[in-house]
């Protein structure tokens, strides 16, 4: 350990009328560091070199091998689960020992960590992909049918073929409770977001305090809410626009939420200006508030509508089901994807069965559809053409 000698004094010649006055000189050791001399280099946590890769490689044909001689035969474990796991936590203990012996305690908790997120990752892609993959799998007798798309199930029978019958009907009758949902939710969502945002106040916390908590809301509740107020309550009859409105009350909170999240991430300085430019409070919502935020209350709206598309147990109770096309939302039952997989599914018979995973495989094309389209629309212009129309909009009102 190096440290600073003791500093000796020197005497100065003495001055005629003046005292003589000791003053300490300062020496540095010639083994210590300078001041300007340069730190050593911080390694980078993401650089990996030849030596990294080959040691994490290493590590994890280790904890397979490791993995498999402790379930094939040390332990009596079977099956593909306790080998992946085995080799998961094998592999990890591996890494950190190996990764020790060649770095220090912040390289092994970097690359134990990054272990843990990426097998996180691949565990939940590997669960989405399979879902994905067994539905359409399971779908395919039924899809290849143009009959599926373009004809409803009146007149077909639990066992008749793929040739006969489709789920027209389902799709068009989504399609139209979804709709409804939407029109009713976006303004009363976005405006609530608007309110607890903008205005704030006493009341802002009551109703941001009911929003969180109906964001929980089970499915079923929303359902018999409609169906004793409306249905049981006002008389209405269980028909589309009735499920619609269970939709409502599912998608409302979620949305709500989302834009009040994405809402007051907009920065402040944004209202300052406006306000200082001389806009009213309204003008800077609409104009500049709103517009910044349109990416994320595009996705609030996606998380809304992901929410109420594969509802069941809501329709269930309002709209009940028809085999048949029905296009009016106040006239009658109307019949739904999920309420058809779940009608279909149930039934036991071969070919209802694939035609409801064929109608899961088209439910899930459709919500696909929806994200792209939703975030096209949020997607913001391109600078050039974001100049283009500001070119435009000049000349419209010079002329």
């Amino acid at each position: 350990m190096t440290t600073f000698a003791d500093p000796p004094t020197v005497r100065q010649p003495p001055v005629p009328g003046r005292r003589a006055v000791e003053q300490p000189r300062t020496t540095l050791r010639a083994d210590l560091p300078t001041a300007n001399a340069p730190a050593p280099a911080r390694r980078s946590l993401s650089a990996r070199t030849p030596d990294d890769r080959f040691v994490m490689a290493g590590s994890w044909v280790g904890g397979l091998a490791l993995a498999w001689l402790v379930t094939q035969r040390l332990l009596p474990w079977t099956g593909l689960l306790p080998f992946l796991a085995a080799w998961f936590v094998l592999g990890l203990m591996v890494l950190a020992t190996a990764t020790s012996l060649t770095s220090g305690a912040v390289e092994v908790r970097d690359r134990v960590a990054g272990a843990v997120v990426h097998a996180g990752a691949l565990v939940v892609g590997a669960a989405l992909l399979s879902t994905v993959v067994f539905i359409f799998v399971k779908g395919a007798p039924a899809l290849p049918h143009w009959n599926m798309y373009l004809d409803d199930m009146s007149g077909v029978g639990p066992r008749d073929p793929f040739t006969r019958g489709g789920v027209l009907h389902a799709v068009l009758g989504s399609a139209i409770e979804l709709g409804i949902a939407v029109a009713v939710t976006v303004p009363l969502g976005i405006g609530t977001a608007v309110f607890m945002t903008e205005i704030g106040g006493r009341f802002a916390r009551v109703v941001r305090t009911i929003v969180e908590a109906m964001t929980a809301l089970p499915s079923v509740v929303a359902g018999l809410f409609v169906y004793t107020t409306a249905i049981i309550g006002l008389g209405m009859a269980r028909s589309g626009l009735a499920a619609s409105l269970a939709l409502a009350v599912m998608m409302l909170p979620i949305i709500a939420r989302a834009s009040d999240v994405v809402l007051r991430v907009v920065p402040g300085g944004l209202r300052e200006a406006s306000l200082a430019l001389g806009a009213s409070r309204w003008k800077t919502v609409w104009h500049v508030v709103l517009p910044t935020a349109r990416p994320g209350l595009a996705t609030a709206l996606i998380l809304g509508v992901a929410r109420g598309i594969g509802e069941t147990s809501p329709v269930l109770l309002t709209s009940g089901a028809a085999s048949f096309v029905v296009t009016d939302p106040t006239n009658g039952v109307m019949n739904s994807l999920p309420l058809f997989i779940f009608s279909t599914v149930r039934s036991g018979e071969p070919v209802y069965i694939a035609r409801a995973f064929g109608a899961a495989a088209l439910l899930m094309a459709l919500v696909l559809v929806l994200f792209v389209t939703a975030r096209l629309l949020a997607r913001p212009p391109h600078p050039r053409r974001r100049r283009l129309l500001r070119l435009r909009r000049t000349s419209q009102e010079i002329s």
